[in-house]
């Protein structure tokens, strides 16, 4: 697991928005994972402002979400799908029918899960999968004891994660408290994983991320099974991380050896 911890928040996000630059560059029609929330919004913010600028294309790309609220249309506000058309693909070169959301409101979701494997498989395997970490820990909607080696499936949303997205949803709207969510061993499967992290909120979850055991109650930890898992960190979401001056030292020698492999 590669820690790198950057000075602020938009920082995180240029971080994040040269790996998937550098990853287009090389592979065009590249797989990419992708996830919702605050901080991805703002790596997204980047990729439309490198497109934008005609620096950056998705025409090629394959991109699959990592969840999707179950019970919720596509056209539902609040739905995941929706999310992404509004904050990225809408506004970036992707061909639509190469865009990949579980289906909220499919008539038989355990099909539906099992479709989405599918799908993965078929497409390659995911190169590069996007994640964010909830406070409890969790990476996708696989919650405190999600099995490490679990597929796409349905979850039940715990009380604590209920709460933190309850901010999206009006008083009296429908909130559902079932999902739709790659597993951790979906998760696991993609060639390199990119975790982004900002604010002290998330302070706790990382340092159980990053230094606690292996275990199912931090459902993140898995990712320190993966051979080529980047987390990337603001100061504040670093705070407790005992061994801060260690990964501050290790980053610089990778970039000093980058430097002289010339791939900086």
């Amino acid at each position: 697991m590669q820690i790198v911890i950057q000075p602020s928040a938009d920082a995180v996000a240029e971080y994040g928005a040269d790996q998937f630059s550098r990853l287009l560059s090389k592979k065009p029609d590249a797989v990419l994972g992708l996830a919702t929330g605050s901080t991805p919004v703002a790596l997204y913010q980047k990729l439309i402002a490198r497109y934008q600028a005609g620096k950056l294309s998705f025409a090629k790309a394959t991109s699959f979400n990592l969840d999707e609220y179950l019970g919720l249309s596509p056209e539902h506000p609040q739905s995941y799908h929706y999310f992404m058309q509004q904050q990225l693909f809408a506004l970036i070169d992707i061909q639509p029918e190469q865009t990949h959301v579980p289906a909220g409101d499919a008539a038989d979701p355990i099909a539906a899960c099992h479709d989405y494997e599918a799908r993965i498989a078929a497409a390659g395997g995911i190169d590069l999968q996007l994640l964010g970490i909830g406070r409890n820990g969790h990476i996708g909607f696989n919650e405190p004891s999600s099995g490490l080696r679990s597929r796409t499936r349905v979850k039940t949303l715990t009380q604590a994660t209920i709460k933190d997205n309850a901010r999206f949803f009006t008083e009296g709207e429908y909130q559902p408290h079932l999902s739709i969510t790659m597993g951790i061993g979906t998760i696991l499967d993609a060639r390199k994983v990119l975790l982004l992290a900002t604010g002290e909120a998330k302070a706790d979850a990382v340092k159980a991320m990053v230094e606690g055991p292996l275990s199912a109650a931090c459902p993140a930890s898995a990712l320190q099974l993966h051979q080529h898992a980047v987390v990337v960190l603001d100061e504040a979401a670093a705070s407790k991380l005992n061994d801060l001056a260690f990964y501050h030292h290790i980053e610089r020698e990778n970039q000093l050896l980058l430097q002289r492999l010339g791939k900086s």
